[in-house]
């Protein structure tokens, strides 16, 4: 995920809920083998993307806060946020195709 920025709790409002663009936050952990799985992926959909929805990764075990807040109990989730709001949740890996279908109409 070396493409993909980090967002922690305390940045989250800035950089996530007061964005003008369509944010994706990929909530995530080192120990998590699908989500290692997805990352790629997501790399490869921020190079085609980017321009259209800003695309983040936030750690679950060192950023508890936002995803209590916002009910993530797994992972990967893959939360898109637009004006404040939740608009997309995708639980779980997904090969490339499923998530382009599941962002249509955002990206």
């Amino acid at each position: 995920m070396a493409n993909i920025a980090a967002v922690t709790d305390a940045e989250f409002e800035a950089q996530v809920l007061k964005s003008d663009k369509p944010v994706l936050v990929d909530f995530w952990a080192e120990w998590c083998g699908p989500c290692r799985q997805v990352a790629p992926i997501l790399d490869e959909l921020n190079a085609e993307h980017g321009e259209k929805l800003t695309f983040l990764k936030m750690n679950v075990d060192e950023n508890p806060v936002t995803p209590s807040s916002y009910r993530v109990t797994g992972i990967p989730t893959i939360n898109v946020y637009h004006g404040g709001e939740v608009v997309k949740s995708i639980v779980g890996a997904k090969p490339k195709a499923a998530l382009l279908k599941e962002l249509e109409g955002i990206i």
